[in-house]
């Protein structure tokens, strides 16, 4: 299918872990095998924190992930990056299970 994966973020950090590397390659690899594939990556976050400084850690977990795609071969023009900061939790809740399942950059077909 053409299901993307999401990857995930350590507490304050968009920087991709070496977990995220082999989603985002598998993720670059079925992007490559539809070439007319548009993409949003969507960064979000847990809810500490400002949410002025959750929307600017959010663009930055997005434009990591758009960066590694650019660097595997998927034309930047084809992917666009949006932050959600903390608005969209992928899951309630309120201990570190939780926020570790929000801080995230998810990938919609568009």
């Amino acid at each position: 299918d053409g299901d993307l994966s999401p990857v995930f973020y350590d507490f304050d950090k968009a920087d991709i872990r070496s977990d995220a590397r082999a989603t985002l390659t598998a993720n670059g690899r079925k992007l490559l095998d539809v070439p007319n594939a548009r993409i949003m990556i969507e960064g979000h976050c847990d809810e500490r924190g400002t949410v002025e400084y959750n929307l600017a850690l959010g663009d930055r977990r997005a434009m990591a992930a758009k960066n590694f795609l650019v660097n595997y071969g998927v034309p930047a023009s084809r992917m666009d990056t949006i932050s959600y900061g903390e608005s969209r939790p992928f899951v309630d809740g309120q201990n570190e299970s939780a926020w570790q399942q929000n801080r995230r950059a998810h990938f919609r077909v568009r």
